[in-house]
């Protein structure tokens, strides 16, 4: 669901304008529903009227232009926009990724936190460049099979090197259904690592 808030103003423009300080974005994506009259003037509905799966095109769209990358988006959405996936190509893809992804994920935080900003609903919003992390994640997934595989025969916990929430998840979602394995995080910020311990009957 769109933020939405009650307001009461003398008119329209001023309903607006408390909309616009209190919801911190522009009039043209704010609409005033009127509900009635009453003594202090009118009680007015303020909600966000945007299509967060555009809005989002709007805004990657608006970095490139800045950056002078041409380029190709595509934008999906899942149900009602509870999951909002974007594509992007260009000539430039390695910039755009960065070293390790982190640009990709610079990108793609910036980009969940403004379609956070319109609603109050957690919305999964994944960001790809040049099916980079596609990739990566098959990269990742054969190397959670192989460790997985050393650990049930060695008995031993190894360590992963660091990585990012995403490339965690991918590890994490390979091996949850292991019997003979389990993972768990370690660490904090940048040095935060995946470790793949065996099981035992007390685990």
């Amino acid at each position: 669901m769109q933020k939405r808030i009650s307001i009461v103003a003398k008119d329209v423009e001023e309903a607006t304008q408390k909309a616009v300080e209190e919801l911190h974005i522009t009039s043209d994506k704010i609409f005033i529903n009127v509900l009635g009259e009453i003594q202090e003037g009118l009680n007015c509905e303020a909600l966000v009227d945007i299509n967060l799966t555009i809005e989002g095109k709007k805004y990657l769209e608006g970095i490139l232009k800045a950056l002078g990358i041409a380029y190709k988006i595509e934008a999906r959405s899942i149900g009602n926009e509870e999951q909002i996936h974007y594509l992007i190509d260009s000539y430039e893809n390695s910039l755009l990724i960065g070293v390790k992804g982190k640009t990709l994920e610079a990108l793609q935080i910036l980009l969940r936190n403004l379609i956070s900003s319109y609603t109050k609903d957690h919305i999964v919003v994944t960001l790809d460049i040049g099916g980079y992390k596609q990739n990566r994640a098959r990269q990742l997934e054969i190397l959670a099979t192989k460790t997985a595989k050393e650990v049930v025969k060695t008995k031993m916990e190894i360590k992963l090197p660091h990585m990012n929430s995403f490339e965690r998840r991918v590890i994490h979602e390979k091996l949850s259904e292991w019997h003979d394995v389990y993972t768990e995080s370690e660490g904090e910020g940048e040095e935060r690592a995946i470790v793949i311990k065996p099981k035992n009957e007390k685990n």
